[in-house]
């Protein structure tokens, strides 16, 4: 399949020739026939990505700030990597899509193959959405009207916020494609709107949509014909789906608005306000989230859970169902807005359009009718090379942030024959697969594993999928490198033991990514304490930051919590330090307190080991971001070691050695990946003891055993 992204960096777009997604529990496959450019949306991604990187700092300051953060505690040379590497990643474009349900995954009642739907999905032959965001379009509606189902939904939401009644007075401002379509939806409601806008044409429309009109540009006074407009009362509502970095709109808006008259952005604008416009007439302010409850909660999008509809009548989905409805009754016309047609694999024209003609608004892409390429669950990447069996030949599970930004690099540049990268979704794959010189991508990652030509696995995957794919490849007799955690659970930890075991002497390589032990200061810290006979003493800080209670890392059934999926790194790094088994845990967390959701990750692990030596862990997501990320530090003879951020290491004490700064951070990814292909190809044995990897993975679900039964 074909499927259409922007590059950030440079505005450029691509077509990538992807296999079809995988059609995974509570998602639908949807063959496309139509989908929509976003006029305003997509106009705004194209003038960002084609904009220098300082113009892309101006308007995203907020970030700025990070990357300042960023180089103080890790570098400039690591941040400015970070941050090509972010820019680098094509983005995926439109989210207005019309298709035919081509697959239904469990736990997706009402819908089957064959059924014409509606969704966010975006510009793409085959795209794979959640149940949630979809919604079945009625026979009378075309294909070409549906695609405006999710834009219209946009400003149904800000009318829904704005709460219109029977013959109130509305001003809409600024009708562009979403603006035109709020114009209908209030019109709908019984109310008298009228529209503001700089186009003529644009304002010609909003008129044959019953509403008046009001171009500033024309000498008109905004302010004085909304008051106007509402017979000197003052507007009840202003509903602002304009895009500016002006923040006139809502001056303009709090002006004609009456005592207690609601505003709503829906657009962009600025928010340079006057507090007296709003304070002598207590106006209600509210930005409009997108299209409806349910928009950006993991919960609704991702794993499809609803909302009761007793409590929450109209979520994302519900506002798509009610604007089909109003297209079917002819409340809602959206023919007259469709102003340009392509063809899907002409896309690049219809964006060049969008860039040089302000007034174009619907700009319809259609789709092929053949269907066959479409379901390709494999396709080869170019400029493959040639496969030499007798050394690691290696297939990818996942291709994420990590994987694409660390372990991917990681094992090209140590030289591994990159055989296929296997995803879920399929474009992401193509796109990374690409890059690194993969000869195959795949959305069959049962496949990839019974593939004789790979004899090595690397799994990149969310944590609650590590075991089962670890035990799978193990079956398959291949190599395994997964990266942390081994396992989430007791369960998934026995089934990768028993996986292992029963290839006896005969089992392949077994390799976690504990990459920090491989970092070339923490080895410089092994050799300093190699000669040390008695106990040593650590304290390792990881000043980990914050992340949403509703993440995935955060979910214990998905992601295990941050100490099983981070902390894991450090208590096998005080195991390699100490170079003695683990014998005794004691872990304590933060206690339970209102208006901290999670405290598993704020804690202090004690670690004692069988030479004597002990440790503490301080985990902790509750820091300055100005603070190191990460700092070790070791206490043995009388000497002291202290590595900070993987940069700079001092040794106090130390005959012949007080420092070994680095110019960018090392964690030891690349030393690891290349430690474990140097191993299959000499036939050696694992860079870590597969023991060692089982004990530090009992020993981190005994720290959260005690953690949650505080």
């Amino acid at each position: 399949m074909l499927a259409l992204y922007q590059s950030l960096s440079s505005g450029e777009l691509s077509f990538k020739k992807a296999p079809v997604p995988a059609c995974r529990e509570g998602f639908l496959n949807i063959c496309t026939s139509r989908s929509l450019i976003s006029a305003g949306t997509e106009r705004m991604l194209m003038d960002f990505g084609r904009a220098s990187y300082f113009d892309k700092a101006l308007q995203q300051p907020e970030k700025v700030r990070m990357v300042f953060e960023k180089v103080r505690t890790d570098g400039l040379i690591t941040t400015v990597d970070a941050v090509r590497s972010k820019l680098a990643q094509p983005i995926a474009l439109g989210y207005c899509n019309v298709g035919i349900v081509s697959a239904v995954g469990p736990g997706v009642p009402g819908f089957k193959e064959g059924d014409r739907v509606v969704s966010n999905g975006s510009h793409a032959e085959t795209v794979r959405v959640n149940k949630n965001l979809c919604a079945k379009i009625p026979g009378c509606v075309s294909d070409e009207e549906a695609t405006f189902t999710v834009v219209a939904s946009i400003g149904l939401q800000g009318v829904r916020l704005a709460q219109p009644t029977l013959g109130e007075s509305f001003v809409v401002t600024g009708v562009g494609l979403i603006g035109l379509l709020t114009v209908q939806l209030l019109r709908a409601h019984g109310c008298r709107v009228l529209a503001i806008d700089f186009d003529d044409s644009k304002l010609a429309m909003a008129a044959e949509c019953g509403a008046d009109i009001c171009n500033p540009s024309k000498g008109q006074n905004a302010v004085a014909q909304g008051i106007s407009f509402s017979r000197g009362n003052g507007v009840d509502g202003v509903i602002v789906t304009a895009s500016t970095k002006l923040s006139d709109p809502i001056i303009q808006a709090a002006q004609m608005s009456r005592k207690r008259g609601r505003i709503i952005l829906v657009g962009v604008t600025g928010l340079d306000l006057n507090r007296s416009d709003f304070y002598e007439k207590e106006l209600s302010f509210q930005v409009s989230c997108s299209y409806g409850p349910g928009r950006y909660d993991p919960s609704y999008e991702e794993q499809g859970i609803d909302y009761p509809l007793g409590f929450v009548r109209w979520t994302e989905q519900r506002n798509f169902e009610a604007v089909l409805d109003m297209m079917a009754s002819g409340q809602l016309d959206v023919k007259p807005l469709i102003t340009h047609r392509f063809e899907f694999e002409d896309a690049p024209k219809a964006y060049d359009l969008l860039t040089t003609d302000k007034s174009a608004l619907g700009i319809i892409l259609k789709y092929s009718s053949d269907v066959e390429s479409r379901n390709i669950r494999s396709v080869s990447l170019p400029g493959a090379a040639t496969i030499d069996p007798d050394k690691p030949v290696v297939g990818f599970v996942g291709a994420g942030n990590y994987a694409s930004r660390m372990l991917i690099p990681a094992f090209k540049d140590a030289r591994a024959q990159l055989h296929t990268i296997s995803t879920s979704g399929g474009v992401n794959g193509v796109i990374h697969g690409e890059k690194a010189g993969f000869a195959h991508a795949t959305t069959d990652t049962a496949g990839m594993l019974a593939n004789p030509e790979i004899n090595t696995v690397a799994i990149v995957t969310r944590h609650n999928s590590h075991a089962n794919f670890v035990a799978s490849a193990l079956d398959a007799g291949k190599h395994v490198f997964v990266e942390k955690p081994l396992a989430v659970n007791r369960a998934d930890l026995e089934c990768v033991e028993k996986a292992y075991r029963d290839k006896g002497d005969k089992a392949p390589l077994l390799m976690v990514g504990f990459n920090r032990r491989f970092a070339p200061q923490v080895q410089k810290m092994k050799s300093l304490l190699a000669p040390v006979s008695e106990p040593k003493s650590f304290i390792m800080t990881m000043n980990a930051g914050a992340i949403p209670a509703d993440h995935w890392t955060q979910d214990v059934e998905v992601g295990g919590g941050r100490i099983i999926g981070e902390a894991c790194h450090f208590i096998d790094l005080m195991r390699f330090l100490a170079g003695s088994e683990i014998v005794s845990v004691q872990a304590r967390r933060m206690g339970d307190t209102p208006g901290v959701p999670v405290t598993e990750d704020k804690a202090a692990i004690t670690l004692g080991f069988a030479d004597g030596s002990f440790g503490t862990i301080h985990y902790l997501a509750n820091g300055a971001a100005s603070f190191p990320k990460e700092r070790v530090e070791v206490f043995a003879a009388g000497k002291v070691l202290q590595l900070d951020n993987f940069r700079k290491l001092k040794g106090f004490g130390w005959s012949g050695f007080r420092k070994m700064n680095l110019w960018r951070q090392d964690k030891g990814q690349k030393a690891c990946a290349q430690a474990f292909l140097s191993a299959i190809e000499s036939g050696g044995s694992a860079p870590i003891a597969v023991s060692e990897l089982f004990e530090v993975a009992s020993v981190t679900l005994d720290v959260v055993d005690q953690l949650r039964s505080q």
